[in-house]
């Protein structure tokens, strides 16, 4: 039987102090254009989950993040992805666009009042981490489990 590989996602919940979470609309990615989305990634080779949150964070959103700062929120299991979901209430720096070739907008939104343009297992993720929940399947096809 072969080996099962996945690709692993971080994606940052970043909240405000007013209790609101950072999204992105995405452009020119292949995947998700036109649609919100949390700041995320792939881990690189040889990267922990946490340190490629905070390399994402700096890359995208140009904010420095202490290891300390990040809770792990939920894990979501799909085909082919493990996408790991962090919050992050505390960090240093001013959120910026700094990938506008990949991004056309930041917006802060009410974790209850997303965006219905939202990609629609990041909108699964954020009700997860905001109800609590650390684990779920998403798209799995029935038939094979």
């Amino acid at each position: 039987m072969e080996k099962y590989r996945v690709l692993v996602g971080v994606h940052l919940v970043l909240v405000d102090t007013r209790g609101r979470v950072l999204l992105g609309r995405r452009v020119n990615t292949g995947f998700g254009d036109g649609l919100f989305h949390v700041p995320a990634g792939h881990l690189e080779a040889g990267e922990s989950a946490v340190a490629g949150l905070i390399r994402e964070a700096r890359e995208e959103v140009g904010i420095e993040i202490e290891a300390r700062d990040v809770e792990f929120a939920h894990v979501l299991h799909s085909d082919e992805r493990v996408q790991m979901f962090f919050t992050v209430r505390r960090w240093t720096g001013a959120v910026a666009n700094r990938e506008p070739e990949k991004c056309s907008e930041l917006c802060w939104f009410e974790p209850e009042d997303l965006p219905v343009e939202i990609v629609d297992y990041c909108r699964v993720g954020i009700g997860k981490v905001m109800a609590g929940e650390a684990f779920s399947e998403y798209g799995w096809d029935p038939i094979r489990g």
